[in-house]
């Protein structure tokens, strides 16, 4: 089964939309891995360009944020370029219908939690790293900061979306079904 979870990088904003995560400029790349180097370039965190080092990007799993992730308008572009960087999931408090269901097509869990576990993951102090156990529908968030506790969250999947993320997304799914 595919291990979900790694490094964490935290992006606390509500209605962070497709045109933030991948440009509208590079929707003419013909393949993903041209968008890779440009995942969350327009994106803005406190009115200032989110710009963190390559290095900390490239170690990058997970992403946690606020409410109605993946907003915008509904191209697949934007789960593309999670799917290039190797980010496998994305913890929010909500997320846009449709690039919800984009990420498991593409086979990244989205996870939704209530508006107090995500205060808790934001509230964590360090270097984040989230541990997801998809047969149970729990994740654990532990710091690298000594003085803090593991925070443990549960969430829920339909068994298709499960379905779906454990296969690696829609294609590998039908092909093992049909």
């Amino acid at each position: 089964m595919k291990i979900f979870g790694g490094p964490a990088i935290l992006l606390d904003r509500s209605d962070i939309n497709t045109d933030e995560i991948i440009p509208a400029k590079y929707l003419t790349e013909i393949t993903k891995a041209a968008l890779k180097p440009h995942l969350l370039e327009d994106l803005l965190l406190d009115g200032k360009p989110f710009a963190p080092p390559a290095e900390e990007m490239q170690r990058i799993r997970v992403v946690v944020t606020r409410a109605n992730f993946g907003c915008g308008s509904s191209r697949e572009h934007a789960v593309w370029v999670f799917e290039v960087n190797d980010i496998n999931v994305v913890i929010a408090e909500s997320f846009a219908r449709i690039f919800r269901q984009n990420m498991f097509n593409c086979g990244i869990l989205a996870v939704e939690l209530g508006k107090e576990q995500i205060a808790a993951l934001f509230a964590m102090r360090g270097k984040i790293t989230v541990k997801v156990d998809l047969d149970r529908d729990q994740l654990t968030a532990s710091s690298d900061n000594k003085d803090q506790d593991d925070l443990i969250c549960v969430f829920h999947l339909n068994s298709f979306d499960k379905e779906l993320v454990a296969a690696g997304g829609w294609l590998p799914y039908a092909d093992r079904k049909y």
